[in-house]
């Protein structure tokens, strides 16, 4: 199709895919065979710093070159600028050994009018190749053996030292190449980020880069931290391509972020990941713990108001978490409050009645006022076997012998039998407990009896 009619199918693919370097690079190409230059910048503004593979960042090499190339000292400036660029976000991939050697050959390419022209261009080749042969890739050794050549082409004296520091590195760098190989062949980089459905690839891809992650965070090449980081990143980066909607990625690269004692980088993956992810509640509740723990009280608290939404169809846990974290930062009085107006939702349940109350009792030391919650909630939840059980292990923390056994009898003169099973259990083993023979007798008869 010419690109004006292939445009809106590519914006439909990318809107559902927005991390498929392939399907960018396309649209790029295709743009650039009819020179849409605007076009092409526009793609790559939004693509290339979520798509960190290869193949499309030297399809942007291309562009740049194309763009730049006859436009002298100041184009070979913008080129230069555009290979660092490049390679500080790419870099560090196993395939971008040849990228290493393009920009090598593009350095050799710039004119020198005088001596001190030809230093800073040797310099900027020898610190190139420095760079590249400590980088794992699949051309390392290509890599090394060039270098080995062009630092004998300057000088066989200096060529000897600087050979010598390197050698132990170039060795590193080959050895941890090969035990990364083993991890990124198990990779598929052909596939496409859709939501995960639990099938078998998809479950065989998630542990294969669990494992290249894990062996990433262990720095194999013992390199310095920040470099070491920095790889980290980058196999995450790469990681989120493929496994864009895998809430547990999100979750577990925020939370390295945050151990790694980089707080903002952590925020910032949150809120791509809530991009990604806008239904995900489970990284709502841990993206707001972490704007709580830095104390930004405020950004914690509109995360668990948009959790609550309306009121009406929030969940138990939102109730529950909300409470708590009033609690924490409000005091007593304003966690008491929302309890109250939450607990005249028709939907609340009664997970929320028993979580308050044991905060009540626990947090607040108040055993009359969890006492009170737990009455309250039995009104509307007497049919509940699970409430009725919660609310006899509290009263079994206070001692109160007389009150479990008349809530007992309450609940099981209102439960349907086939719903009351679990609490005459309860019951028979509270009474063997703390009972005498004659009322233990008396409720396992009327257990048999009933049900």
């Amino acid at each position: 199709m010419p690109i004006a009619q292939a445009a809106p199918i590519y914006e439909q693919i990318l809107s559902l895919f927005p991390t498929a370097s392939k399907f960018w690079k396309q649209y790029a190409e295709a743009h650039m065979a009819v020179n849409n230059d605007d076009a092409i910048k526009q793609i790559f503004s939004r693509c290339l710093l979520n798509c960190l593979h290869v193949p499309l960042w030297r399809c942007y090499i291309r562009f740049i070159k194309k763009v730049n190339e006859k436009k002298g000292a100041d184009g070979q400036d913008e080129i230069r600028k555009a290979f660092d660029f490049m390679l500080g976000y790419v870099g560090a991939d196993m395939a971008s050994g040849p990228v290493w050697m393009e920009y090598i050959t593009f350095l050799k390419s710039l004119p020198a009018q005088n001596a001190q022209e030809e230093s800073i261009r040797m310099t900027a080749i020898r610190k190139t190749y420095q760079k590249a042969i400590i980088t794992p890739t699949h051309h390392v050794e290509q890599l090394w053996r060039e270098y080995e050549n062009f630092e004998n082409s300057v000088s066989r004296q200096l060529a000897k030292g600087l050979l010598s520091e390197y050698q132990p590195k170039y060795n590193s760098a080959r050895a941890v190449y090969r035990e990364q190989k083993k991890y990124v062949d198990e990779i598929d980089y052909n596939m496409l980020a859709v939501p995960p459905t639990g099938s078998f690839k998809e479950e065989q891809q998630w542990m294969a880069w669990k494992r290249f992650l894990t062996f990433e965070k262990g720095n194999p090449q013992r390199i310095d931290s920040v470099s070491s980081n920095k790889r980290i990143i980058f196999t995450y980066e790469q990681c989120l391509m493929y496994l864009y909607h895998y809430q547990d990625v999100w979750y577990d690269y925020a939370t390295w972020h945050a151990k790694s004692g980089s707080i903002d980088s952590a925020i910032k993956v949150f809120q791509r990941a809530l991009k990604a992810l806008p239904d995900s509640d489970t990284l709502k509740y841990a993206y707001a713990e972490l704007e709580e723990s830095r104390g930004a009280i405020q950004p914690a608290r509109k995360i668990y108001e948009s959790l609550l939404g309306d009121g009406v169809n929030a969940t138990a846990l939102a109730h529950i978490q909300f409470i708590r974290f009033l609690r924490r930062n409000e005091g007593v009085e304003a966690a008491r409050k929302y309890f109250l107006d939450a607990r005249k939702s028709p939907d609340c349940s009664y997970h929320v009645y028993v979580a308050y109350a044991l905060i009540a009792f626990c947090l607040d030391k108040d055993s009359k006022i969890a006492h009170n919650i737990f009455e309250a909630g039995l009104k509307r939840f007497m049919h509940e076997p699970v409430y009725i059980l919660e609310y006899a292990d509290f009263l079994s923390r206070l001692n109160d012998e007389r009150n479990i056994r008349a809530l007992f009898e309450r609940a099981l003169s209102s439960l349907p039998p086939e719903e009351s099973v679990e609490v005459w259990k309860r019951y028979i083993q509270f009474e063997q407990t703390y009972g005498d023979l004659a009322s233990m007798l008396k409720v396992i008869f009327c257990f048999w009896f009933t049900c």
